[in-house]
């Protein structure tokens, strides 16, 4: 599509709490539709870098013939701060830092008292509780989680996930979101991870239980899932990506609501505390410095 046309249900001015890979990712997906797109971060060092991150996003895109229009233009929507203020001319905000709790809850705070009252707000939350989220806020109605899947721009997947005050009207409109961004909306209601992390995790954990155990290496695993039941990546490498101390995150979570089937090994705590984080630190499951 055309940057110069902003899809009909896409809001006009979004913003993005955290540039990191999953926040850039997010930007990234609302400025190639045409929308102006806020990246507040938590220093001016941390907002630069996640300017160049999407704006090299965009230029990638632009170079793959994955979407039409300038370069230029499509920066000139793109504007980063340091500043929570920022966000109160904002039609919808989107939450995307780590996931701690008390971390994610004074972000949505203090989001949400910058935000106009028909504002809309969102959580990329992947695991953590919607509701639980939403008793911390003052307009519940207008809050529900978006969980983009990393990376943003080759997924085709947004969960939608609806809290129990979340209004119909919001989450329509989510829908509509989703379908502008060119990816496809599962909508569930709020539970201890949803459907995609809950399922996720499972096969990723008794993948990590399988190697601890020498089953099979963690290719071979891997394989079996790709070649076997057509994955697209297997849950080890997944993990890689995702990130292990992720990964273990959402597992003491889930342990901690839906019981010890969840119980992360011992073998991922061990790999989260020698660093061995996956993708970004160039070792996890696999070696990724090559």
């Amino acid at each position: 599509m055309s940057n110069s046309v902003l899809p009909a249900n896409l809001p006009v001015s979004v913003g993005v709490l955290g540039g990191g890979r999953m926040g850039a990712g997010i930007a990234h997906a609302f400025l190639i539709n045409g929308a102006h797109v806020l990246v507040v971060e938590r220093d001016e060092e941390s907002a630069e870098a996640a300017r160049e991150r999407v704006e090299s996003a965009a230029a990638k895109s632009i170079e793959r013939g994955a979407v039409d229009g300038n370069l230029d233009e499509m920066v000139s929507r793109l504007a980063v701060s340091v500043d929570y203020d920022d966000f109160k001319d904002r039609e919808l905000v989107l939450e995307a830092v780590p996931e701690d709790w008390d971390l994610k809850v004074a972000s949505l705070r203090g989001i949400e008292e910058r935000l106009g009252a028909d504002a809309y707000l969102a959580s990329n939350t992947s695991s953590l509780s919607v509701n639980g989220l939403a008793r911390e806020l003052e307009r519940p109605q207008n809050f529900l989680g978006l969980h983009f899947f990393n990376p943003v721009p080759a997924s085709t997947l947004i969960e939608v996930v609806l809290g129990e005050q979340t209004s119909e009207t919001l989450a329509a409109s989510a829908r509509g979101w989703v379908e502008a961004l060119g990816k496809t909306a599962v909508v569930v209601n709020d539970a201890p991870g949803f459907a995609s992390s809950r399922l996720g995790v499972a096969i990723a954990l008794e993948a990590m239980r399988m190697v601890e155990e020498g089953v099979a290496s963690a290719e071979d695993i891997d394989n079996a899932m790709v070649l076997g039941y057509k994955h697209p990546t297997g849950p080890l490498r997944t993990t890689d990506i995702v990130g292990l101390d992720v990964r273990l995150g959402i597992a003491e979570y889930l342990a901690s609501t839906l019981g010890e089937r969840f119980a992360p090994p011992q073998i991922l705590r061990d790999k989260v505390a020698r660093g061995e984080l996956g993708r970004k630190t160039g070792k996890g499951f696999f070696d990724w410095t090559a």
